[in-house]
């Protein structure tokens, strides 16, 4: 699994003129699945993120995380991030988990956000054209592949 998680003022998405999710302080999470995942990189990357200290404490050092602020989140399920680069100029998604296999642990992987402590978890439609709105805070953004975490 791969997470883009950006810290945001707000956010939100919208599919067919509908804002389907909208958060404030927090963390956006363009998450990918990729083809081998399964509910162990789920709990494992849900856990990392919930406690990724990267919010700003009274001395204005990164020191906070999101379940220390009681931020909220907003899941967008994001394929291509699986994109494999190497070879011509068209990325392939071949390493991308079939939807079939991907959706149950997009929605597992919300679960599990819950399960550590994060209250508002908002989502985007899985599989749907969204357009994703944020006002990025810091900016911070960082990148986690479960295949790095010990």
């Amino acid at each position: 699994m791969k997470a883009v998680i950006q810290r945001v003022a707000q956010c939100s998405v919208v599919v067919d003129d509908h804002t389907v999710g909208e958060i404030r302080n927090g963390f956006l999470i363009l998450l990918g699945v990729e083809n081998g995942d399964t509910s162990k990189e789920a709990e494992k990357l849900s856990a990392k993120i919930a406690g990724l200290r990267i919010f700003t404490d009274e001395n204005d050092k990164m020191n906070l995380s999101l379940t220390d602020i009681d931020g909220d989140v907003l899941v967008v399920s994001n394929f291509t991030l699986c994109a494999n680069c190497a070879k011509g100029r068209r990325p392939n998604f071949i390493g991308a988990a079939r939807p079939e296999t991907a959706e149950p642990l997009y929605e597992y992987f919300c679960e599990c956000m819950r399960n550590n402590g994060i209250k508002k978890v908002e989502k985007g439609i899985f599989g749907a054209d969204m357009k994703v709105s944020l006002l990025n805070d810091g900016p911070v953004t960082i990148i986690i592949d479960t295949k790095d975490l010990a």
